[in-house]
């Protein structure tokens, strides 16, 4: 299974598992996350344990807090264990590295010993931290090992020592790897073996079956908008010059996300460049917003333009899905769902006088918001959290069904290829 067969649509779907008295039929999967911090890969992860899994999930974490998960309680078994995962891994600090390094080899050993894994069937390690200390368990279990990757194995996106942890100690190890996009996939096939299964399933980000049903557009003045945690490399700060140069008029600007990992001078460093560019009265940071669904619903024109290559854009795949129009820095995994012109506008990266143009161009355009916002809302691919929850069910039957072949001899790891 590939992305081109999730973008064409008409995926099988695995038989339910859940039984009138709430048993899980399905095989035992450990879900491995090192944060209760509401980043996106936390996200996503809830929102596909919260769409009714046909296998039998149990989320284990170190000692954190957090909002990412208050949605599973009472819904999904959840468990604690080994010690809090400090940053610092992939900065190439020395001193942060050496600590980050020893944290993982004990939270590895607490993975290992818990009884969550012993009886688990299969383990999914979410994140690239939850994948280090997640291999290094693997290394003495034949339980088989799936890779979330939610970024591109690369120094940009996970830092010298953290592109070399997954090269050298995860990806050589998994069994299976799910990618969020075809860009992210393809940065990790030169480290897997021979074997390992692989897959592209674009993250849980609530998207609903079925296209949107659009409302009366609110009355006031024309609304921008970036859904996106408060990061520099998210590109808050391009836009916010190029929405100063695009609309000198009473256009606004909401910017939605709050500002976790240690990000919060960043967020004041963008109130402060709203108000040297003399329109701090017409942008709102709104922090984090629960109610997605409604906040897109105000917006006219939707904004993804992170300063390096998205792997996903899962705020791309929300505003398509929510029927707006899209615009989109031109590289990463946003390009494979937004086609320019067609389901949305494609601004060259880490340039403002393009991103500017593009801007001036849908905001002055009535016609072209809503040819591109209705096509957004058409586009081929865009799976409800429920019809992830089905991809990830089929890829981890794959998987046991590889590993057992292998156990059995029945089938060689060149079979796998």
């Amino acid at each position: 299974m590939g992305a081109d067969d999730l973008r064409a649509g008409g995926l099988p779907v695995p038989p339910a598992g859940d039984d009138p008295g709430g048993a899980i039929a399905g095989p035992r999967v450990l879900h491995l996350d090192h944060t209760a911090v509401a980043g996106g890969a936390e996200l996503a992860l809830a929102r596909m344990l919260s769409a009714g899994p046909s296998w039998h999930p149990f989320l284990l974490t170190p000692p954190t807090t957090g909002p990412a998960f208050d949605r599973l309680d009472g819904a999904v078994e959840r468990g604690v264990s080994g010690i809090p995962q400090p940053a610092g891994v992939s900065s190439g600090r020395r001193g942060a590295t050496i600590a980050a390094a020893a944290s993982l080899l004990v939270q590895a050993a607490a993975t290992r010993v818990h009884r969550e894994y012993r009886r688990a069937d299969l383990v999914d390690a979410n994140s690239a931290r939850a994948a280090a200390y997640g291999a290094l368990a693997a290394r003495a279990s034949r339980t088989p090992f799936v890779v979330h990757l939610r970024d591109t194995v690369d120094a940009a996106a996970l830092g010298e020592v953290g592109s070399a942890i997954m090269r050298r100690l995860v990806l050589p190890r998994a069994d299976g790897v799910v990618g969020n996009s075809r860009l992210t996939l393809q940065t990790a096939l030169p480290f897997l073996r021979p074997g390992a299964a692989t897959v592209v399933i674009p993250s849980a980000s609530g998207l609903r079956a079925g296209p949107p049903v659009p409302g009366p557009r609110e009355p006031g003045p024309l609304r921008v908008g970036m859904l996106a945690r408060i990061d520099p490399w998210k590109g808050q700060a391009l836009l916010i010059e190029a929405f100063a140069a695009a609309f000198p008029g009473d256009t606004v600007l909401e910017i939605a996300g709050a500002a976790p990992f240690g990000h919060e001078d960043h967020r004041e460093e963008l109130r402060t460049q709203a108000e040297r560019l003399g329109v701090a009265d017409r942008v709102a940071f709104l922090g984090h917003v629960d109610d997605v669904d409604a906040l897109l619903a105000r917006w006219d024109v939707a904004v993804q333009y992170s300063t390096r290559p998205e792997p996903l854009g899962q705020n791309v795949l929300q505003y398509l899905a929510a029927g707006r129009a899209v615009v989109v820095a031109d590289e990463g995994g946003p390009v494979e769902w937004v086609d320019d012109g067609v389901n949305g506008l494609r601004a060259a990266p880490r340039d403002v006088p393009a991103l500017t143009a593009a801007l001036r161009r849908i905001g002055g355009d009535p016609v072209l918001r809503a040819r591109l916002a209705s096509a957004a809302a058409a586009t081929p691919g865009l799976l409800s959290d429920a019809e992830v929850v089905d991809a990830h069910a089929l890829f981890y039957a794959e998987v046991l069904h590889r590993r057992d072949g292998m156990r059995r001899g029945g089938l060689s790891p060149a079979a796998h290829r």
